[in-house]
């Protein structure tokens, strides 16, 4: 690394990735490049401008396509075929009315914000949008209400889910490295994480649904469209419980893991039952029978289904990988090891230092994960020795781990792809909706602090 105009190696770095970042989204959003040939330019930036040996720039960013895709292609390619299945059978028409008659349609949001909260307790973010993506574009359809005004709720709920709340491996894993306590943990994320995707998620959609016209289309809408006929609908029961089962068998495997010792055959099996491919595979294979052969449609049928749903995928793998490989040769640039040498030079509160930390992690890598294993590796010394209160140190790093998600972010393509969005529109939806949970679970944290002393 030669550094520029007098500055440090590690400010040099920083300058470096931020330039990444803005070249990145001036390229995708001004010039109307396409995204992966975009993020591909930016990590290569970011390597030549770091010093990184240039065969390990190429490979750097190889191995973060093919990590990140080892997880996403599975839960995208089942979470399609399952969530095709469910629109083909009627299944998400028959959730959507039930709903509407439950609830009413000006409850819906609401609703909406609920469900997802606790479906994303257990499941992982991408899992919880392929599941509820159907349901959320027949509502649209049914009640004519603008499909943000009933997406964002879900999006916000499930994000919030996954990056303030335990089991999720981010907030697992800081609490192990800064010795909080689960139970208090839990608590403390549920009485913060709620308000955050209460305000992130219907209060923000009423504010922006009207004013953000957005076609229903992309690939949530090709999963909803019907292309044959059917003898008859799923019930709602059976269809509810298609729809849950992974995420019953994830949280199975979470409590398992929790009241279980390690080695116990009972908790291997949940772990292995609960795995996102082996739950999504046999939801996948109740749906060919629930929403399949139940529902009049023969084997012929059932294989063009599934086969139909997987070519809309390929424009998210390709991105999403893309973005894998982008973080992945800022981690091998030493981008994170920057961060953290800078956070140690700060006097600030032990909890704004952490939300900063992983504030800027976030920023920097793309994944909400990273930010605060890497932000509760830095912080730990800190909180060992400082009276923080551990389990509010948690939630205000996952806080900061899910600010101000971009184009270096899965989640971000993610969004964009399924709501049909452009990347402006994403930015002004997904980018802020994430900030609010991360700046008001921030304020929350340090009046939460104020309270218990």
């Amino acid at each position: 690394m030669i550094p520029l105009l007098g500055l440090s190696p590690q400010t040099t770095l920083l300058a470096c990735a931020a330039l990444a970042v803005g070249l990145l989204i001036f390229l995708v959003a001004r010039w109307k490049v396409n995204a992966f040939i975009a993020l591909v330019l930016a990590s290569l930036f970011v390597g030549l401008c770091s010093g990184v040996r240039l065969l390990d720039i190429a490979k750097a960013f190889q191995e973060g396509v093919g990590g990140t895709l080892g997880f996403i292609a599975v839960v995208v390619g089942l979470g399609t075929m399952l969530g095709k299945l469910l629109a083909e059978s009627g299944g998400a028409e028959v959730v959507a009315k039930t709903f509407i008659a439950a609830f009413g349609e000006k409850r819906l949001h609401w609703t909406l914000m609920f469900v997802s909260f606790i479906v994303g307790l257990p499941v992982f973010f991408g899992v919880g949008v392929v599941l509820l993506i159907p349901i959320v574009f027949t509502l649209a359809r049914e009640t004519k209400l603008p499909l943000l005004y009933l997406g964002i709720p879900v999006i916000a709920g499930l994000a919030t889910s996954h990056g303030l709340v335990p089991p999720h491996p981010g907030p697992m894993v800081a609490i192990e490295k800064v010795g909080a306590d689960v139970g208090k943990t839990i608590v403390w994320s549920l009485v913060i994480g709620l308000p955050c995707a209460a305000v992130a998620g219907p209060m923000f959609a009423k504010l922006i649904a009207h004013r953000m016209q957005v076609p229903l289309g992309g690939i949530g809408e090709k999963l909803c469209q019907e292309n044959s006929t059917r003898s008859r609908r799923p019930g709602f029961a059976i269809t509810l419980f298609t729809i849950t089962l992974p995420v019953l068998l994830m949280l199975g495997a979470t409590i398992a893991d929790v009241t279980l010792p390690k080695g116990d055959a009972f908790r291997e099996w949940a772990d292995f039952l609960g795995s996102p491919l082996v739950a999504m595979l046999l939801a996948v294979l109740l749906a060919l029978w629930s929403f399949g052969s139940q529902c009049g449609f023969n084997r012929t049928q059932l294989l063009k289904f599934t086969d139909d749903c997987v070519g809309p995928c390929a424009t998210i793998f390709l991105v999403v990988g893309a973005g894998g490989g982008f973080g992945k040769v800022l981690d091998v640039s030493g981008v994170d090891d920057a961060i953290s040498d800078l956070a140690k030079t700060m006097q600030l509160s032990p909890l704004l230092l952490g939300w900063l930390v992983a504030a800027a992690i976030r920023i920097a890598v793309g994944s909400a994960t990273v930010a605060i294993t890497l932000a509760s590796a830095i912080m730990a010394p800190i909180a060992a020795s400082s009276p923080v209160n551990k389990e509010l140190l948690v939630v205000a790093m996952g806080a900061g781990s899910v600010i101000l998600s971009h184009l270096n972010d899965g989640g971000f393509w993610f969004v964009k792809e399924y709501f049909n969005l452009t990347v402006e529109q994403t930015l002004k939806t997904w980018t802020v909706l994430e900030t609010i949970v991360s700046v008001l679970g921030l304020v929350l944290v340090l009046i939460a602090s104020r309270l218990v002393g």
